[in-house]
């Protein structure tokens, strides 16, 4: 059994390098397909997880660039306000900016969150589900989930459904899930052992985190046009990029200097969740899954639609949830 593991161990690592691979050619041949225009959206407000650092915080600037209100959930909300005077320090004077604290390791905290923007909104326009965390050691939530696919999938998945009676007050309001080419490394869902803590993987439980999101961007998507829905829901593989997010992985540790050449910048990474976020090109289209700022297909597991249903189900009983948005 141990040296079963070890090899799953390291055939995950092998995985992971050619994914990485792959993903930085395809960015390099993409690159001029990978833009997006401002457009003004003034008087719409949007909501961007973990939007303090990173992708998210370069993302909020663009979206301030664009006229909205953007309110940004993040565990520091001193992070969060620091972010924003950083923006508005390079001559940003555009839109307006809330900082609400949002723990997504609980979901007490996602509930509050979501309650404080129930309380001062009367709509939503868009909801950037980007805050994440990767191959972290093992680690259960208070909810007794593991922790990367608590902050990664459920926590995303409840703060959608919660904040879906605002989204519906809007006409093709847009739920953005940032996920990764890295979905496609996942085996098989075990709906009984969702946490992994039989002989965990870092980066398996974190390829299965990402799955999820790309299983969940079809389901709920689907169902919300079948329930002629406002609210239409994408997926974007932002491309390999170097943030903080790489701080747990052995090429972050042994070979730094890597990802400073061959990663894109945060500026193109952003760029690639932004086209989701406001391109005309993805007005009322949901369920579809973007990497640089075009359509493309996610693995054969995340198009299973009977995974994609069993996954549904799961996740409503887990956060106790009787019916999606309501």
């Amino acid at each position: 059994k141990k040296i079963s593991f070890v090899l799953d161990y390291i055939l995950y690592e092998i995985v992971y390098y050619a994914l990485g691979g792959q993903s930085m050619i395809e960015d390099i041949i993409l690159q001029g397909k990978n833009k997006c225009a401002l457009v003004n959206k003034n008087c719409e407000v949007a909501i961007v997880t973990g939007g303090s650092r990173g992708i998210g915080a370069t993302l909020v600037k663009k979206l301030l660039q664009c006229e909205m209100t953007v309110i940004i959930g993040c565990r520091n909300i001193e992070a969060g306000l620091k972010a924003v005077q950083q923006i508005r320090e390079e001559g940003i004077t555009k839109g307006e900016t809330h900082v609400y604290k949002l723990d997504l390791e609980s979901m007490q905290s996602v509930k509050e969150f979501a309650n404080e923007v129930l309380k001062n909104f009367a709509f939503l326009n868009l909801l950037v589900n980007n805050a994440g965390i990767m191959f972290p050691p093992y680690h259960e939530t208070m909810d007794g989930f593991e922790s990367q696919l608590a902050v990664n999938y459920l926590a995303p998945f409840y703060l959608t459904h919660l904040l879906m009676p605002l989204l519906n007050k809007k006409e093709a309001s847009r739920v953005v899930m940032v996920t990764s080419c890295a979905h496609t490394a996942a085996k098989p869902i075990h709906f009984e052992s969702m946490n992994m803590k039989k002989n965990y993987i870092p980066s398996a439980a974190y390829a299965q985190s990402k799955l999820c999101q790309v299983l969940f961007t079809s389901a709920i998507d689907r169902q919300l046009r079948e329930r002629n829905s406002n609210v239409y829901v994408l997926a974007v593989h932002p491309g390999i990029v170097n943030t903080d997010l790489f701080n747990g992985t052995s090429l972050k540790r042994i070979f730094p200097w890597v990802l400073k050449l061959i990663c894109k910048d945060v500026d193109a990474g952003a760029t690639s969740v932004l086209a989701p976020c406001i391109s005309p090109s993805w007005h009322k289209k949901g369920g579809i899954y973007l990497s640089n700022c075009t359509v493309t297909s996610p693995s054969k597991l995340a198009q299973d639609v009977e995974l994609q249903k069993e996954l549904l189900r799961y996740s409503l009983n887990v956060l106790n949830i009787s019916t999606f948005g309501e």
